[in-house]
């Protein structure tokens, strides 16, 4: 995923992709902090999820808003941030004559909404 408008340092190899979700019915703004020579930061709106490339030993920190204010609500280290990236694979595919052949049967369960 690029950042293009704030793109980690170019020596940083140990890159990681993180998700963060604003939980809260207010508005935030996210800070990574402690990594030299890079600035991030956002704004997440209630419900948002963010997704960001960052460095493992980074911290994210949270500003929570308030009437003219924001407190720092929480800190979190990026790596318990981390996603995992999930390579799929190809589905097995089926002939659609072996489909039409098959027989429908009764359901094993009901699913009630």
């Amino acid at each position: 995923m690029a950042q293009i408008f704030d793109p980690l340092p170019s020596d940083s190899s140990s890159q990681i992709l993180c998700c963060y979700v604003n939980a809260t019915n207010k508005i935030q703004i996210v800070r990574v902090t402690n990594v030299p020579n890079w600035y991030f930061e956002r704004v997440v709106f209630p419900g948002q999820r963010l997704v960001f490339e960052s460095l493992p030993h980074a911290h994210l920190e949270i500003h929570t808003g308030m009437m003219a204010s924001a407190i720092l609500s929480d800190r979190i280290p990026c790596d318990r941030l981390q996603v995992e990236e999930e390579i799929e694979e190809e589905p097995d595919l089926v002939e659609t004559e072996a489909i039409a052949t098959l027989a429908i049967e009764e359901p094993l369960a009901k699913v009630t909404c």
